[in-house]
Formats: C-alpha cells, structure tokens, sequence
C-alpha cells in the first residue's frame, strides 16, 4: 500500500463553510462545480464514510468499480479521480495527508454487525442508518435503493495474500485531512463512524470538521 502526501495551499479561515460532524452523525450537503471541500480528522483514526450524487441526477453517482478500473489501484489518494457509473469525473482528490483510503470496505449495518461481531451487537448504530436518516430528512425521494459501495475515508483495509479483506488500525492522526475539487455539481452524504467493534475508530469514534472552499 503506497501512501501519497500533499498539502493544501487553502487555509481553514478563508472556507466559505465549516461544520462539525460528531462522531456517529451524517452530513449531506451539495458542493458546486469548482469549490474544494475538506474532510478533517480533528483527533485521529477515525473512520468517514462518504457517497456522491450527481446534483442534476441522482442516478448518476459515484462507482467504485469505475474509479478503481480507471486508476489501477484500489486505494485513493493525491490525483485519484472519483468517477460515477457512467464514468464522468465527479470529484479529484487534490490533497492528502493521510495517504491511502479505503474503497472496499463498505459501510457498517445492523446485519453487518450481527455477522462480524455477535447478535448483541445488531442494535449498535452504524453507517447505513446514518446514511437513511440523512436521505429521509433531504427528502428528494432517495432511499435504500441509491446505498451503493461507499468510500471510507482514512479507514485502513488491507488485502490479504488470499484475497480477503482485514479491517486494521487506521493510518490517520489528529489534524489530518483530505481534500476534493467537484468536477460537477455533487450531493455529498456522510456518516461520520459509530464503529465501536473494529479498530476502524481506535474503538473511540470522534468527530470531523467538514470545510468548503468557493472555486477561485
């Protein structure tokens, strides 16, 4: 796994937008062709998982098989470029300095929890209900159909030699963010972690700053 740093030329006091999104809540919001957006980790190891709409149709969203076809590389960092699933540019990633996120390992759920972990479990809170409360109070008809395979910002996954997937202690350290350009006008849909049960969140979720820039 290669990690790729680079840092921002932007400073927080000149975003246009910034809000706090405690540790288990989502976030949803629209970005404008051209404004960057940034994804803070204020205390470290935190997980964020993140989906992109088209804001002209909702149909149109982010793809993981596209993205990782079209880079050649599992994780996003630096350069990658985050494809819809029919294959425009959505949004490229211009900063990182964290240096590798996680496209594979989805999002938490009830069911997840159950499998994983054991039936006691399955009441926790986890993404993909965050993921349907941002839906139901954006109210534009999105629902459980438009969940597809999400990003998982900051998140360490490795592949093992046989193929499988390992959900390990994360890479990210307090104060270390990633940053997007919008290629078009996106609906951006966050669940900031409640994982309590896989070292995703140091077993500690935590909040993250999002951060706005108007386009220059």
């Amino acid at each position: 796994m290669t990690t790729t740093f680079t840092e921002s030329p932007l400073y927080a006091e000149q975003a246009s937008f910034r809000q706090v999104v405690p540790a288990g809540e989502p976030f949803m919001r629209t970005l404008k062709q051209g404004q960057t957006m940034r994804i803070l980790d204020l205390e470290g190891n935190q997980a964020v998982d993140t989906l992109f709409y088209s804001a002209a149709d909702s149909d149109e969203r982010y793809d993981a098989n596209t993205t990782i076809r079209e880079q050649g590389n599992l994780y996003l960092t630096t350069g990658s470029v985050l494809r819809s699933n029919v294959g425009s540019p959505m949004l490229t990633i211009v900063a990182d300095t964290c240096g590798c996120h996680d496209t594979l390992g989805g999002a938490c759920s009830a069911e997840s929890n159950t499998v994983r972990y054991t039936l006691e479990k399955r009441h926790m809170h986890s993404c993909r209900d965050s993921f349907l409360l941002a839906l139901a109070e954006w109210d534009d008809g999105m629902g459980k159909r438009d969940l597809s395979s999400n990003i998982n910002f900051f998140m360490n996954v490795p592949i093992t030699p046989e193929g499988g997937l390992t959900f390990e202690d994360g890479i990210s350290e307090a104060g270390r963010y990633v940053e997007m350009r919008a290629e078009m006008d996106v609906i951006i849909l966050i669940s900031n972690c409640p994982q309590l049960n896989n070292p995703c969140n140091a077993y500690n979720p935590t909040p993250v700053e999002v951060l706005i820039w108007d386009a220059a």
